[in-house]
């Protein structure tokens, strides 16, 4: 379920004389390049025709589909936007449109082309990255679990890139882009699986495959050993269900030195306990993984290109359930860490698990440490579903983030955690209770993590609004996201240089 059967491969093939299913190429608004006269006359002046009609002007998601004679059976026109918005999103964006409109033609090859004149200012070796990310989004759909159509459509197997000049440098930035593709999709392909399959068990079935393909060292405790290492936080939230908790660290060591610790949030259903959360639309709680998925998918793609640097990536993943044997609103539980945390309710479930991993990440005393989570709907009604917040202890590190996000196509924006939010969190009977309130809740939530950071530069990126989403895209299928693998992949691999 979580192999990655669509691949794309850079080749020095020209548009005009390339034989394939489809020809996918991607245009800016203007006229037609001077790099494409060879292929509109092999069309018979087809795409000259087409944009002197007005019926296709390249404006962002703009697509047409032609049908000429010759070796292109299909040929799709991808708008990027007018020439100062093409940048690597635009471009990411367009190639997962092209592949996306490949599978719902129910091509299995494709072949994609960006013109150097629509380039602009974005490098063949980046150019070759972000198409590869693109095609793969765009190709990603998730029809393990249903029975066969009647009039099934083969699935998209392979992309060619065309690149006749400059070739080296879209292959070194493929590579990039592959492996980053490879994490993307295999997140993803753990968010979508229902809850029933994605326990914390299985989680930890996953890392243990991981690290037998790459050699990476890794640990997998269970309830007993989350018992002895003193986790009470992550413990309280797994007593309720039936399912075993698991707490995962996966040790990428790429070089020596401190390592950039990863944190993901791993509740693999998220009912949201004794204060359960209402009935309509509770079976998004399955993506309430979203974050573990996001550290096992960088893995994946540290497996891949092997950088140089030292990863640790630390998994706390249990299920959130009601039942006799759950934790109360009014419980008072000890965290790894020692502080005794008040629970005033049951549903701010994620920051539980993950202190007790940031009091862990000390252990490895990191460079830097970086969490994930579904965490609070607070940040949905404060950033919608286009940015991740992303707040922490450490400016630099801050915008470190936000330029991986950047370059990822995952953009953060950045919370205060002034002290004055700090009272929010304010126990009576404890030394922190886990929910500050409605008020400010992305952000109490962010200075709950906060208590448990000790000696080293930390940030905590909420990705409730951006982890899943409930409707198509030109570039994407509805459902996860796999929001946090490109930001973190980019972020290792700035600091690997």
């Amino acid at each position: 379920m979580l192999r990655m059967p669509f691949s794309s491969k850079v080749v020095a093939g020209a548009p005009a004389s390339f034989e394939t299913p489809l020809l996918a190429v991607a245009l800016s608004r203007g006229p037609l390049p001077a790099s494409l006269k060879p292929l509109d006359q092999a069309v018979g002046g087809a795409l000259e025709r087409l944009l002197a009609s007005g019926d296709f002007t390249g404006k962002r998601d703009d697509v047409a589909v032609l049908y000429p004679a010759g070796k292109t059976q299909r040929l799709v026109l991808i708008g990027l936007g007018k020439p100062e918005e093409v940048n690597r999103a635009a471009l990411r964006r367009g190639a997962g449109s092209a592949a996306k409109r490949a599978r719902t033609l129910g091509v299995a090859r494709g072949a994609f082309f960006l013109p150097p004149e629509v380039r602009g200012t974005i490098s063949p070796r980046d150019a070759g990255q972000v198409i590869a990310e693109g095609l793969a989004q765009g190709a990603w759909n998730y029809v393990e679990l249903k029975q066969p159509a009647e009039d099934k459509k083969p699935p998209l197997e392979h992309f060619d890139i065309l690149a006749p000049t400059e070739q080296a440098e879209v292959e070194a930035g493929h590579a990039i882009g592959e492996a980053i593709a490879a994490g993307h999709v295999f997140a993803r392909g753990l968010q979508v699986l229902p809850p029933n399959v994605c326990t914390p068990t299985y989680l930890g079935e996953r890392a243990l495959e991981l690290a037998s393909r790459y050699g990476f060292a890794v640990t997998v405790m269970d309830r007993a050993a989350i018992e002895r290492e003193g986790m009470g936080a992550l413990l309280a939230v797994a007593q309720g269900s039936a399912q075993e908790p698991r707490f995962i660290v996966l040790d990428y060591q790429g070089a020596p030195g401190a390592p950039v610790v990863l944190v993901g949030k791993g509740v693999t259903f998220d009912t949201g306990g004794i204060s359960i959360k209402p009935a309509a639309n509770m079976e998004e709680m399955k993506f309430d993984m979203s974050g573990a998925a996001a550290v096992l998918g960088t893995f994946e793609m540290l497996g891949r290109l092997k950088p140089k640097v030292h990863v640790v990536g630390l998994v706390p993943s249990a299920e959130n359930m009601p039942s006799g044997t759950a934790f109360r609103p009014g419980d008072v539980v000890k965290s790894l860490s020692g502080k005794h945390i008040e629970i005033v309710n049951t549903d701010a479930e994620g920051r539980l698990l993950l202190c007790d991993a940031l009091a862990y990440a000390k252990r490895y005393q990191p460079a830097c440490a970086l969490d994930i989570a579904t965490l609070t709907g607070a940040i949905v009604v404060a950033l919608g579903h286009s940015a991740t917040g992303v707040m922490g202890t450490d400016d630099a590190l801050i915008q470190e983030v936000r330029a991986a996000g950047d370059r990822a196509g995952e953009r953060a924006w950045q919370l205060p955690l002034w002290d004055d939010y700090r009272e929010l969190n304010k126990s009576d009977i404890g030394d922190v209770k886990n929910s500050g309130g409605r008020i400010a809740g992305s952000i109490s939530a962010g200075w709950f993590l906060r208590e448990f950071v000790d000696g080293f530069p930390w940030a905590h990126l909420d990705i409730a609004g951006t982890a899943y989403t409930e409707r198509d895209s030109p570039d994407s299928a509805k459902g996860p996201t796999g929001a946090g693998v490109r930001l973190f992949s980019e972020f290792v691999l700035g600091r690997a240089k």
